[in-house]
């Protein structure tokens, strides 16, 4: 840690002191990440015109490229950070999400799954692909607990579990960790994923543990859990999409989550296409793009060449799901992870960051040398180090920082 780093409070239980930690990482300007290009000092001169209209900046935020452009803008003045949570479409901007890479993989619980490792000894970067001079250097907090299993990550947050009935979130971005309540029902041998189905500091989110024969949730500011029995296959990736969780499981099938008056998980006909890939394969990701939610595939069948990923759109009716196979992503891209935990991301217009509309982006295996990333357009055949990881290996992945999700709420 830098000697800038703000001093946190010790973590305690998200139902007592949460809204106060997260409102304290949202304050970058303070941040434990650090950029290696230094701020420009006249974001903080009096004269930054701090009565510009706010239907003005919002236009101004509409034109943002990057997330160090949305930190300047929020760095400027208070008018212009209250003019960012008020801006409609705070969940979509137009940029790209960051490449956390690990930078001490041999020792960071992110890949060693039931060592005693210091998780105070795991650090990364976060890389930008519209700023690709600058890198956020980042690590954990110095006095987190040893034994830590990664469950997965979500609305920027690392989460793990601990000393088999504890949950820990670390924020990707300041490094800053907060508790949940203990889980008393079981130890943390069998559960394998987790994630949170809102920003933490919502007033209706929950946070999903996924065992081999259970399903745990708790609402965020409440003192319990619940436990929901489930004899279905294992849930490989939740993705929200217009207000509806669904859930893909090991075999690719898809199901739908709800929460009231009780936990319920029902699955979803889907009409399969024949192109659609069949035997060993990296996949499926579910992206929540705009209005679509797509399926992207992608085979590891070696005799199989060359592989190329394949989309579909998910069209629903009253009865059934279709899978209509995509041509071209028109001016989308899509961000994917090894891991099927970790979130996947859509961009639109992604030529005003430098980006490639089509293109499919994804976090490459950290051992790789070069940028943590690389970019396949639809269609094109896929490089042969792209493949799902073993469970509980974690690698490079997309990340949204959750100041991005928290300016709103």
């Amino acid at each position: 840690m830098d000697g800038s780093r703000q001093e946190m409070p010790p973590p305690t239980e998200l139902s007592a002191l949460g809204h106060r930690e997260v409102a304290a990482a949202e304050r970058p300007f303070k941040k434990t990440c650090h950029s290696s290009v230094p701020t420009s000092s006249t974001l903080c001169e009096p004269h930054v015109w701090p009565g510009l209209l706010e239907s003005l900046l919002h236009q101004i935020i509409a034109l943002l490229s990057s997330f160090q452009d949305l930190l300047a803008f929020s760095a400027t003045c208070h008018s212009w950070r209250a003019a960012l949570s008020s801006f409609p479409s705070v969940y979509t901007f137009n940029f790209p999400p960051l490449c956390l890479k690990l930078n001490t993989p041999n020792i960071c619980p992110l890949r060693v799954l039931l060592k005693d490792n210091l998780l105070s000894y795991c650090k990364w970067q976060l890389d930008d692909p519209s700023k690709r001079n600058i890198s956020l250097r980042c690590s954990a907090p110095p006095d987190a607990p040893n034994r830590m299993r990664y469950l997965g990550c979500s609305y920027g947050y690392l989460i793990f579990s601990y000393h088999e009935k504890n949950c820990l979130f670390v924020d990707a971005y300041t490094g800053t960790k907060l508790k949940s309540p203990k889980l008393n029902f079981m130890g943390d041998r069998d559960i394998y994923y987790s994630i949170l189905t809102a920003p933490l500091n919502s007033p209706n989110s929950h946070l999903i543990l996924c065992s081999r024969s259970s399903i745990f949730y708790w609402q965020v500011g409440t003192n319990s859990w619940t436990k929901h029995v489930y004899g279905g296959e294992h849930i490989l990736q939740i993705v929200l999409f217009k207000g509806e969780i669904f859930a893909m499981d090991v075999l690719g099938r898809l199901h739908t989550m709800q929460f009231a008056p009780e936990l319920s998980i029902q699955e979803v006909a889907v009409l399969r296409r024949e192109e659609m890939v069949t035997g060993p394969r990296s996949g499926p990701w579910l992206v929540a793009c705009g209005e679509m939610l797509l399926m992207v595939d992608l085979s590891t069948d070696r005799d199989q060449l060359p592989r190329t990923f394949q989309v579909f759109r998910l069209e629903f009716s009253a009865e059934t799901v279709e899978c209509v196979k995509m041509e071209r992503l028109e001016n989308s891209a899509l961000f994917v992870s090894l891991d099927g935990r970790d979130p996947t991301f859509c961009c639109t217009s992604p030529e005003r960051w430098g980006g490639k509309s089509n293109w499919i982006y994804v976090a490459k295996p950290s051992g790789d040398s070069g940028e943590p990333w690389t970019a396949v357009e639809l269609g094109q055949p896929v490089p042969s180090r792209i493949d799902r990881v073993p469970d509980f290996q974690v690698d490079n992945m997309w990340v949204v920082p959750s100041l991005i999700y928290d300016v709103n709420q």
